[in-house]
């Protein structure tokens, strides 16, 4: 196995390869950003991707629904690529001129970028192999519903996209990186991610007899406050176990004390095995937290997703690939991200890797992910096509040695 830490011989140059297909690549992925689709319903996304694959003499295959695979080369899979091809239920609030046609639906997260660099790559490998054959395959995953839970991965994985791959590389915008840079980590580079949904009911009455009723509103209030602090003390405090409340409602009067209330949040944590145990506990301490108060308890606790874990092999092919075509400064690390990301589902049986893709524009404003107001930097586009094709070569050329 190439020891990519410490390589120094020269690595292909992709960049004339991409720049002749950049202008139509940033035509189109301002018409996927003017044309966003919820999870499972990328049906516009995918017709539009099998065009220009088919376009190119490849044959896409599509899965179930929405989505779609392709292989470029042929002979043996050195690697896979996926990129998540939907959008976010957000209003989109950027004013650009190709902002969101579809009102309430906007790519607030970049899978627009993720999607048209994945195709860039395929188009490019497409390019390179007609002019001299790859020798190998490169398979492009095209994944719906990364925004749900537990996310489209399982899907795919279900209709065997991962068949003879030995690897998968991917990526995803970071605007708190400067457009030319990418960001790595060996190890967890996301955190895993549940969902948490409570409904209480009991007998309401009025506040000045609380002792005859059940009183929900205390027992929310409790749950909110005692359920973080309880697993704070029953799991490893090194895992970053983090229960944050987004809903809490009850009531319309504030004399009354209601029959029915909500509430609803998210469990994250930043350990693998921590996230099994701090699972199998959450239903447990929320009963025994709203027992005494003789509520009764519906709770809805949906796992999500493990964290992303990076090979260390992996990760040193995608920062060997940058450095190579963008520069000795390119790669800087990054944090380990409290999100949660279902590319971590395909690496429950494979090494791989995530980088995070600079957006931000140095010098510009600062936008955060799933805001209506995010905006990327188009060049990160053409660095993105770069460097993962450049990292897909490498791993061929690992192949023929």
């Amino acid at each position: 196995m190439r020891n990519y830490t410490t390589e120094t011989e020269p690595a292909p140059v992709v960049s004339p390869w991409v720049d002749e297909l950049l202008p139509g690549l940033i035509e189109f992925r301002r018409d996927l950003h003017a044309h966003p689709e919820l999870s499972f319903k990328e049906f516009r996304t995918t017709d539009k991707l099998a065009e220009r694959l088919e376009a190119a003499g490849l044959k896409p295959r599509r899965l179930e629904g929405t989505g779609l695979t392709v292989d470029v080369g042929e002979g043996p899979i050195a690697t896979a690529l996926r990129g998540d091809i939907d959008a976010l239920p957000i209003i989109e609030e950027t004013g650009l001129p190709f902002a969101s046609k579809n009102h309430g639906v906007t790519h607030a997260c970049g899978h627009d970028v993720h999607t048209t660099a994945m195709l860039g790559i395929a188009l490019t490998l497409q390019r390179m192999h007609k002019n001299n054959p790859l020798g190998a395959t490169v398979r492009i995953i095209f994944q719906p519903a990364e925004e749900t839970m537990p996310g489209g991965a399982l899907s795919c994985i279900e209709q065997g996209v991962l068949e003879g791959v030995p690897r998968i590389l991917a990526l995803h915008c970071d605007p708190r990186i400067n457009v030319g840079q990418i960001g790595t980590r060996i190890g967890a580079i996301t955190s895993a991610s549940d969902t948490i949904k409570i409904e209480l009911s009991g007998r309401g009455g009025h506040t000045s007899r609380p002792h005859l009723t059940e009183d929900l509103v205390f027992a929310l209030a409790q749950i909110a406050v005692n359920v973080p602090a309880v697993l704070s003390r029953r799991v490893d405090v090194r895992s970053g176990v983090s229960v944050v409340w987004g809903q809490i409602s009850a009531g319309s009067a504030p004399n009354a004390i209601p029959g029915t209330g909500y509430m609803a949040g998210t469990m994250r944590c930043l350990d693998r095995d921590a996230w099994h145990s701090a699972g199998e506990l959450l239903d447990d301490v929320v009963r025994q937290v709203a027992a005494p108060y003789g509520v009764d308890v519906h709770l809805e606790h949906t796992r999500g997703v493990p964290p992303v874990v990076n090979s260390e092999h992996e990760t040193a092919l995608i920062e060997a690939s940058a450095r190579a075509e963008l520069g000795e400064n390119a790669v800087v690390l990054t944090p380990q991200s409290m999100g949660g990301e279902d590319f971590a589902w395909f690496l429950a049986d494979l090494p791989g890797a995530m980088m995070r893709l600079g957006t931000h524009t140095p010098g510009g404003e600062e936008y955060d992910l799933h805001r209506g107001d995010f905006i990327v930097d188009e060049r990160a586009l053409g660095y993105a096509i770069r460097v993962l094709t450049a990292a897909a070569l490498r791993t061929i050329r690992d192949l023929e040695q």
